[in-house]
């Protein structure tokens, strides 16, 4: 039996909608907030300027020709030619932000000065000479709207609209007597001359947007690999907004591991974003970017450091030996007299960083198995031992990189498994109270003085920066300088 067609409608709308609702549902925090406020728009517009003036100067202006009356005598004909746009210029350029739109560049009182040359005849009179052109008072508005391609992640933006209107054109010309036959035809070559500008004009525009614009919005990093281990993803999950103060960027925001490329078991959280403007850009970086990071590099098994006594400073009354670990174990001595000890430290899960405006804290849980060195290199396993931690974290921001150093705080210590028989664990805290800060946590330091790249376009340099803790995120506030 055929389905009636109103019912087969109204279907196929409820499974629509059940679709968005899922994909509304399905919608996640980014890890990165990227914000441009006003003034970081009015230094891109400044730069996009230099850009654009130098478009617009390779305008080509056709050869203009037509015929003249003269009382009396009947028409007569001329022609400029080997026009070319000496300079135009951009005095005054804005571009604000329109909430749910995107932005509007305007630009008032720019002017054109154009130099070529003309020629006239009537029967057996020919003139000749160059002249110059001025066209004053160019007004242009144009919308910019900017998305974002799923497939991607890029940002892309368009010139949805764009307009432009001329004052005046004013016409000198030289090299003949007869010039004031230039009044005959003035009118024809003000209404030509401004029909082709106009059309010429957004059409630069539009064509600027869509290549240099949209080409140096390619330089935005979307995925940055780090190392042999791991990536970052800087890629849009939405299209950017424009409110009244700001034009914001949501990004993915997260590390991903080399080769395998799958979402975390947890979420990013929302971000109360300030409203801060002092500076050209701000990042909010969330505490899921960094635990994401936590995240790969752990299950990629590489967050892992063997220590000797070789790593302990010589003037040490600590030492990693058999001998030393016997004071405190003595059936360490007598099993393994006079042997070395090594330390091997694994992260036995991801560890897991919190940040508040008090600032951040980072607590891993470590492994460490001890060994005693044999005589033939082979190692004997002595005891496993859990270190739970808590580290205080300092983050700092070069101009093109996150960096980071970690503090210990407090380290507690649980005894996992014995190969030499039970001991209080207790007599054990003092030596990883004095190992860990000197030997592990400086190795951890070394990797996080490389730092993490930021998503920051071509030629771009940051400075003035400004760091701040907040709930969930970071806040790195920079002016920028483009070179």
């Amino acid at each position: 039996m055929a389905r009636e067609p109103g019912k087969a409608l109204m279907r196929a709308t409820l499974v629509v909608l059940a679709t968005l609702g899922t994909a509304v549902i399905a919608t996640t925090n980014p890890g990165v907030v990227a914000r441009i406020t006003q003034k970081g728009l009015d230094y891109a517009c400044q730069q996009g300027m230099v850009v654009l003036r130098k478009e617009l100067e390779k305008i080509t202006i056709p050869t203009f020709s037509g015929t003249f009356k003269i009382k009396h005598l009947g028409k007569g004909h001329y022609s400029f030619y080997s026009m070319a746009i000496r300079g135009f210029q951009l005095p005054s350029s804005q571009m604000k932000l329109v909430p749910s739109e995107g932005l509007n560049l305007a630009i008032r009182n720019a002017n054109v000065m154009i130099s070529g040359k003309w020629k006239a005849r009537k029967n057996f009179i020919k003139i000749s000479g160059n002249f110059d052109l001025s066209v004053e008072g160019v007004s242009i508005s144009a919308v910019l709207k900017p998305g974002f391609d799923p497939t991607s992640g890029r940002c892309t933006v368009t010139c949805s609209s764009c307009s432009n209107h001329i004052d005046s054109v004013r016409v000198h010309v030289s090299g003949s007597r007869l010039g004031w036959l230039i009044k005959l035809f003035h009118k024809k070559i003000e209404s030509s001359l401004r029909k082709m500008m106009n059309n010429k004009i957004c059409q630069v525009v539009t064509n600027s947007v869509s290549s240099k614009l949209q080409g140096y919005l390619k330089t935005l990093p979307v995925k940055t690999r780090i190392d042999h281990v791991a990536g970052i993803d800087y890629s849009l999950v939405a299209p950017p907004t424009a409110t009244a103060d700001n034009l914001d960027g949501q990004l993915k925001g997260e590390f991903f591991r080399c080769g395998q490329h799958s979402p975390p078991p947890f979420a990013p959280p929302p971000l109360a974003f300030p409203n801060d403007h002092d500076r050209m850009l701000y990042l909010g970086i969330s505490d899921y970017f960094f635990n994401t990071a936590g995240l790969v590099y752990q299950q990629a098994g590489v967050l892992n450091l063997t220590v000797t006594d070789d790593m302990i400073p010589k003037k040490s009354k600590f030492r990693l030996t058999t001998d030393f670990f016997g004071i405190l174990i003595p059936q360490v001595a007598q099993m393994f007299p006079n042997m070395k000890v090594q330390l091997v430290f694994w992260a036995s899960s991801p560890p897991h960083l919190t940040m508040n405006p008090a600032g951040l804290v980072l607590t891993p849980t470590l492994d460490a198995q001890a060994f005693a060195v044999l005589p033939d290199s082979s190692l004997a396993p002595l005891f496993v031992l859990r270190l739970s931690m808590n580290i205080s974290v300092m983050v700092g921001a070069k101009p093109d990189r996150l960096v980071g150093q970690l503090g210990l705080n407090k380290l507690l210590l649980e005894l996992k498994h014995s190969d030499i028989g039970p001991f209080s664990v207790e007599v054990l805290q003092s030596v990883m109270n004095y190992v860990v800060p000197i030997a592990v946590i400086p190795k951890a330091n070394e990797r996080l003085q490389e730092g993490f790249p930021l998503p920051m376009p071509a030629n771009v340099q940051a400075y003035n920066l400004v760091l701040q803790s907040h709930q969930n995120f970071l806040l790195l506030g920079a002016d920028v300088l483009y070179s």
